[in-house]
């Protein structure tokens, strides 16, 4: 073709067109004074134009080649808002708001917020006033793919026919298009050319709010101006000095009913009244952005902005969140940046290119979880991230995140064998790139949301996790201790009669816990993967079990640092966790150890909320001492918590079935102590050996303290003893 219009239309006719607007729309008249009106209607037979305002009939189009038409106004000056009224193949009439008439606004420069890049990204409804008094609703469409040959809007509002709607291409590679009409609720996805012309998979987008479940996988439109939130009086707090007590949620296996998971809005009304009745102060949700693959957990996202539809809409799920900030419960959110998966419909080879990915596998593919990886060294790819964690926040009122394996995000060989990867340019196994990312995650999140809370799930020795970036720390508010969680399960999964030889397995943790602000996590991974539940980790018949199992949980709400439970494990579920099942929850109707053992966790819950001592100075070398750390062979432990306000409050931990009476324990202050929690009391299962409502002290120095008292060690317990200040 000879001329630059031909040659448009050639690119037009073959759905390679980048600019429309060069062509299609009001142009000024080659030949001279007046306009010339292209239209793009690929599936009509005819095309008429009406004055939008007017309603004045401008007359029938002529079709200038398969899908083009065009209208001389040789006396017409200036543009106007024109309707088309189009008859198709079927000889069927319907009338709409061409959008190629909205250049101006379409790619009129919009400044953008790089890590709340979500605002401009994506399909957002607007309401554009082209004419005084005039009002036209649709959507705007933007999407980032910079080596594309062309992108086109594919829809329910074009039959899904890729020839109807190209979008506009531009220097900063994003691709545009406003389409009147179209509303929320409406679904889309892109079709997309490589730059050689070939059509790829269709295309889910990016930063899709609201997404179809499969087989479909189509993105749709959602406003989220239409929810009124309820929580004005929430505030969430910087938790280093409060209690963190977190219940960790599959929302689709909690409980179901006839075999379905519950909906948002039966969550709302079912799981938030079991929390706060648990006295639980948050709920961590395992990943709920949209995932074909129910059996990943939502941990293989392709939809990083869309909650997922199988419980409801992205309302419903506000509903959830706000219902819990009235109920005075925290909601933090697993965050997966660490990879994602390679359906057709999501960001791999987004435009036929390593767009988000990392282009050389070595680099971009994860062997063990099958998976790209995200290239985070390209802005883009930085800003899409940083902006999908801030949209949580914003949108959702969430409270904070937990962000998944970032041990594999920190190091280039991370399961890696010799040959399989490459040092970075100082030839070490940092991932400089990610390292960074997560830097200026942090300080993003902290700088706008300086109380909510951001954790690493990280496994290895990284030092300074949970220090603040400008001490040289990847910035973390908080770190789970995988060490802790690893050793003392190991010890409890022994024979009481072997306990003796592993003591230090239980104490191992105080040697690094002020290295970090730990959480003690028993989460999802202990209870999957053949590990079986963490009841079926105890030893023993059914009695030693929960006994055992209630010793340990008293422990880990004694030890320092904040706690997090995975659901199941506070009703005693027998059965390694299912995620297309639900909990057991018969065990609480028809077994009294299950029962106990739910109390027991509940009590554990209001009794750590109840003493600062336990959660004030978790991270305070001042706030906890051993009392007892060398008996050993009786597999006794035991240990002070104090704050600077309060009572302080010992842990007295006996890991045998034994009972041992008359067990001294040095304590730091004079008069009378009561047992305020002990493990092996009757309502909690246990066989009920406890202490005397009132335990005197002797002036009898020991444990480095000149008074203590005797009490009686019942059978693989926990005990929490404090001064009865009321008494003295």
């Amino acid at each position: 073709m000879s001329n630059p219009v031909e040659s448009l239309i050639g690119h037009l006719l073959d759905s390679r067109c980048a600019e429309p607007f060069n062509l299609l729309g009001f142009h000024e008249r080659p030949e001279g004074r007046g306009l010339l009106l292209r239209v793009w209607r690929p599936d009509a037979n005819a095309v008429s134009v009406i004055a939008f305002t007017s309603g004045e009939a401008m007359g029938e189009m002529a079709q200038v080649a398969p899908g083009l038409f065009e209208l001389v106004l040789p006396e017409c000056c200036s543009v106007f808002l024109y309707q088309l009224v189009i008859t198709n193949k079927d000889h069927q009439s319907y009338t709409l708001i061409d959008p190629y008439q909205f250049q101006s606004y379409v790619l009129s420069h919009v400044h953008r917020e790089p890590y709340r890049n979500y605002r401009y990204m994506g399909a957002h409804p607007v309401s554009l006033h082209p004419e005084e008094k005039v009002s036209v609703e649709g959507v705007i469409f933007r999407v980032y793919a910079p080596h594309a040959r062309s992108v086109s809007l594919i829809g329910c509002f074009n039959d899904w026919d890729g020839r109807i709607h190209p979008m506009a291409s531009s220097e900063d590679g994003v691709w545009r298009l406003f389409i009147p009409g179209v509303k929320a609720g409406d679904l889309y996805k892109y079709e997309v050319r490589s730059q050689q012309g070939g059509l790829l998979p269709h295309k889910a987008d990016p930063y899709g709010y609201f997404a179809e479940q499969p087989p479909g996988n189509a993105s749709i439109v959602y406003d989220h101006l239409n929810y009124e939130w309820q929580d004005h009086h929430w505030r969430h707090h910087s938790c280093l000095d409060r209690p963190v007590s977190i219940y960790e949620v599959h929302l689709g296996s909690w409980r179901q009913e006839q075999g379905q998971s519950l909906t948002y809005k039966a969550l709302a009304e079912q799981l938030i009244p079991y929390v706060v009745e648990m006295g639980f102060t948050h709920i961590e949700l395992m990943p709920p952005m949209e995932h074909p693959f129910t059996g990943s957990w939502g941990y293989q996202p392709v939809g990083l902005f869309a909650p997922t539809s199988r419980f409801g809409s992205p309302d419903d799920f506000k509903a959830f969140i706000d219902a819990c900030h009235q109920s005075g419960i925290g909601v933090i959110l697993d965050w997966v940046p660490a990879h994602f998966p390679s359906d057709s419909h999501g960001l791999g080879r987004f435009d036929g290119t390593a767009l988000y990915e990392h282009a050389d596998p070595k680099r971009g593919w994860h062997p063990d979880w099958q998976s790209y990886i995200y290239d985070y060294g390209k802005p883009e790819v930085k800003d899409f991230l940083i902006s999908n964690a801030m949209y949580w926040l914003d949108h959702f009122h969430l409270d904070g995140v937990r962000v998944d394996a970032v041990a594999s995000m920190l190091y280039l060989d991370y399961s890696r064998s010799e040959g399989e990867w490459e040092p970075n340019c100082m030839g070490s196994n940092e991932h400089i790139e990610a390292v960074q990312f997560l830097k200026e995650l942090n300080e993003t999140l902290y700088l706008h949301y300086p109380d909510q809370i951001s954790i690493a799930e990280e496994s290895t020795n990284w030092p300074r996790v949970s220090v603040p970036t400008y001490d040289g720390g990847l910035g973390f508010g908080y770190k789970w201790n995988m060490g802790w969680m690893h050793d003392t399960l190991g010890y409890m999964a022994r024979e009481p009669v072997y306990r003796s030889h592993h003591h230090w397995e239980m104490m191992q943790s105080m040697t690094y816990h002020y290295s970090e602000h730990f959480i003690l996590a028993l989460s999802h991974d202990e209870v999957v993967h053949d590990n079986g539940s963490l009841l079926g980790k105890m030893p023993g018949d059914e009695w030693r079990k929960y006994a055992n199992l209630r010793a340990y949980l008293g422990f880990m709400f004694g030890h320092p640092g904040k706690k997090l439970l995975f659901m199941g494990s506070e009703i005693g579920s027998r059965n390694e966790w299912d995620h297309d099942g639900q909990l057991d929850w018969e065990l609480l109707k028809n077994n009294h150890y299950s029962q106990g053992l739910n109390q027991l966790v509940k009590t554990l819950n209001h009794l750590y909320k109840s003493y600062p001592a336990l959660y004030k100075s978790d991270y305070d070398h001042n706030g906890f001492g051993w009392v007892v750390a060398d008996d050993q062979q009786q597999s006794v432990f035991a240990f002070i918590r104090k704050s600077f306000s309060g009572s302080p409050v010992i842990v007295v931990a006996n890991m045998t079935p034994e009972i041992r009476t008359d067990y001294r324990i040095g304590v730091p202050i004079e008069g009378i102590w009561k047992e305020i929690l002990n493990s092996d009391a009757q309502c909690f299962g246990g066989s009920g050996v406890a202490n005397s409502k009132a335990i005197y002290t002797e002036h009898y120095h020991t444990h480095g303290y000149d008074y203590s008292l005797l009490v009686t060690l019942p059978p693989l317990s926990t005990l929490f003893l404090a001064p009865d200040f009321c008494a003295i």
